[in-house]
């Protein structure tokens, strides 16, 4: 049952990518704390050490991450491969915020057939091409995005009745984030393209914490068996 459990769990974080909360865990697999607990602290050993990947427990949530020690590995393989795909990302974001303003990053998300739109966002919040213009009045109110003044003077526009055709703009935004890309790979996107992948627990309390308490509890229980 155990070997079972740990099996669905490892399936579950490796394709979420993200942080997955206990609870839910727990909820949908229909399993008590016990048995979970059980499943964490197998899955802590089994993702330890110099092990490729680590098993992240934090606020109560599972994630899996790279070893911190291969980081350099990492970046020098996965960089150009994500830079590549930034940069395509952005330029789709930043034409559809352009045409469809004020728009939400979910509706982004589904003119891009539901491709993540978070780190292309991120960037053109950086370079203030865009801005959060408001909530939307629906549901959970999400942010509404639209460009700036600053989008205007970047493509020599006087108000946005003037944005060109849609490929050419694409081709404008290009030439103007190819110069910009450069610094902010520099000064930013090198530690948050690999934040979520690179983890140090080290450096978070509430995950020390969390092993701590794991170590301890196992500890106890094969004292007494």
């Amino acid at each position: 049952m155990l070997e079972k459990l740990t099996n669905i769990i490892e399936a579950i974080l490796f394709a979420s990518g993200e942080a997955v909360p206990i609870d839910l865990l727990r909820e949908k697999l229909e399993v008590n704390k016990m048995e979970m607990d059980k499943a964490i602290r197998h899955l802590e050993k089994k993702y330890s050490g110099d092990d490729g990947i680590h098993l992240l427990h934090f606020n109560h949530k599972l994630q899996f991450a790279t070893n911190p020690e291969y980081k350099e590995s990492v970046a020098a393989v996965l960089t150009p491969i994500r830079e590549k795909e930034f940069t395509r990302t952005i330029l789709e974001c930043a034409a559809i915020i352009a045409y469809k303003q004020p728009i939400t990053r979910s509706e982004i998300e589904k003119v891009r057939n539901g491709v993540n739109s978070d780190y292309a966002i991120s960037t053109l919040l950086n370079l203030d091409m865009i801005y959060a213009c408001g909530r939307k009045e629906t549901p959970g109110k999400p942010v509404l995005y639209a460009t700036t003044d600053n989008f205007l003077k970047r493509f020599k526009l006087k108000s946005l009745k003037e944005l060109p055709d849609y490929e050419e703009l694409l081709q404008k935004i290009s030439e103007i984030h190819s110069l910009e890309a450069l610094r902010f790979n520099e000064e930013e996107e090198s530690d948050y393209l690999y934040e979520k992948e690179v983890y140090n627990p080290d450096e978070d309390p509430e995950a020390t914490r969390e092993i701590a308490v794991a170590d301890t509890e196992e500890t106890e229980a094969e004292t007494q068996e």
